[in-house]
């Protein structure tokens, strides 16, 4: 062999085995040789990538900057990348973008010049970063809140005291008006600091050992005085569902700020669903999913049908004083203090919403469990995909992009092949273009003109060799009021157990045709 064969086959084995994506072009962007980990990262089917611009795998914008970019390196040997890395983006072949750490190195063959790049998807560690920012500002903003209130109730009581002291001394009844007034004001300014010490976690609590389903019965009659005969309550509590520890009265008041928040959302009227049911998060997918740290929990779901919160609106919609509402319309207090009371109480609180369909609360409290507890039946072990001759392909159709990493992940480690769409309209042209899939698995409300029920019914209607698998982070009765569907699907919700989206798949494609 010779030495320049040699190299081709260590070049071979080192483009097989990468882990990271390896792609090789010319100094035109004519792209010489893809890795099978290039080839899947950025969808593409073995060998489509060959002979294309390396502009296909890049956003538009860094497209078109892409050619001035080489062309300066060329006549001047500035570097911008060369030799170094950095974060950019990435593009599928789908149009999903997503961020990636490129590193270029150069080199000569013939005396042409090559440029090998190396990709690695960064989605895990930017979601994982932009979740710990989060986390750390509200825990920022919590310990400041937490001074700021602490110093006002030192200078309120002050001002209360004297003004009471002034009241004893006054016989001019415009005087004691004034001073009553100054009074209610400095008390309402005392009730708006106690709240913002909820939200900074400084309360007294008095947990005890309660069933969450009664303290929402008992606060039904409250919820409904509060929100009047436009606004229907639904319930679904699990029998024998385990007990929390936590401060009943806060509780209460808790689910007095969520029924409040579902109101302005529904201005001309609507429905609230409220919750209860044990629920154990044992695996990293769920947990990633969910936001929430492994654990078995007792949850309340609370879930309006009102017009639903923007993706701006859910990342600050538990910081103390953000409000969507109208100037003078409420002090943007009550979910922040529904947030610090759960925090407080051990707990976890995720919020889903859809705009144009409601929103969903979940509070995750941890469950009393004696040693006598049998937390849950096993779950189903994880079943090998069982020997059909090829390995079947699924297409997971989701707007939200951390959600579509989870799913693919999910999926990839169940051993399937996997494509991706962000919508179901995209989902929909895929397989009209005649792409091979086994098996689609959606989500129900997604941006454009159908959603996952509309996608389903075209599927049985036009490929019925294709079985379709729904999933939701909404209760069932949502739908059924929300969007109108001829059949009843059954529908995966949201966060579920990789043993059991792995059963649902397999039962689906257990029943598929040859």
């Amino acid at each position: 062999m010779s030495h320049r064969d040699h190299d081709s086959a260590i070049l071979r084995a080192i483009m097989t085995t990468a882990v990271d994506a390896i792609i090789v072009s010319d100094a035109t962007g004519n792209i010489l040789r893809a890795s099978p980990a290039a080839e899947y990262l950025f969808g593409f089917d073995e060998g489509e990538l060959i002979g294309r611009d390396v502009k296909v795998i890049m956003p538009d914008e860094m497209a078109r900057r892409h050619d001035s970019f080489m062309t300066r390196y060329i006549q001047t040997g500035e570097k911008q990348i060369i030799g170094s890395g950095r974060q950019v983006e990435g593009r599928r072949k789908n149009g999903q973008v997503f961020p990636v750490l490129l590193s270029v190195g150069e080199a000569r063959e013939d005396d042409s010049q090559i440029f090998v790049a190396i990709l690695h998807d960064d989605t895990r560690r930017v979601t994982s970063e932009a979740a710990l920012s989060r986390s750390q500002r509200m825990d920022a903003i919590g310990q400041m809140t937490g001074g700021i209130s602490h110093d006002f109730n030192n200078l309120l009581t002050v001002i209360i005291g004297n003004l009471e002291l002034l009241e004893m001394n006054l016989d001019n009844d415009r005087q004691l008006a004034l001073s009553r007034e100054a009074l209610h004001a400095a008390e309402m300014a005392a009730a708006l600091t106690s709240r913002l010490m909820v939200f900074a976690r400084q309360v007294n609590l008095k947990p005890a050992p309660s069933d969450l389903s009664e303290i929402c019965r008992a606060a039904m009659t409250l919820l409904e005085r509060i929100l009047g005969s436009k606004y229907a309550i639904a319930t679904e509590f699990t029998a024998d569902a385990s007990l929390a520890l936590v401060d009943p009265v806060q509780l209460e008041t808790a689910l007095v700020n969520l029924a409040l928040n579902s109101r302005d959302a529904m201005p001309e009227g609507g429905e609230l669903l409220i919750s209860v049911s044990d629920i154990i998060i044992d695996d990293s997918y769920m947990a990633q999913e969910a936001d929430v740290s492994p654990g078995h929990y007792v949850r309340i779901l609370f879930t309006d049908d009102g017009h639903g919160m923007t993706e701006d609106a859910q990342k600050r919609a538990f910081e103390p004083f953000f409000t969507t509402k109208a100037e003078s319309h409420g002090t943007g207090l009550g979910l922040a203090m529904v947030y610090g009371f759960v925090r407080q109480s051990g707990g976890h609180i995720t919020l889903y919403s859809e705009v144009g369909y409601g929103t969903s609360f979940g509070l995750y409290f941890p469950a009393i469990l004696s040693g006598a507890d049998v937390l849950e039946a096993p779950p189903p072990p994880i079943a090998n995909i069982p020997p059909r001759g090829y390995t079947p392909c699924i297409l997971v159709v989701e707007d939200n992009a951390k959600v579509r990493k989870n799913s693919l992940e999910r999926l990839t480690a169940l051993g399937y092949r996997i494509m991706s769409a962000e919508t179901a309209d995209n989902a929909y042209e895929m397989l009209k273009s005649g792409t091979p899939v086994d098996l689609v698995f959606t989500d129900v409300i997604m941006p454009g003109k159908m959603n996952g029920f509309d996608l389903a019914a075209k599927i049985f209607e036009e490929f019925p060799r294709v079985k379709v698998l729904l999933t939701s982070g909404y209760a069932s009765d949502v739908f059924s009021k929300k969007i109108p569907q001829e059949a009843d699907y059954d529908i995966l919700q949201k966060p579920y157990r990789q043993s059991h989206l792995a059963t649902r798949i397999q039962t689906l494609l257990d029943d598929k045709p040859d």
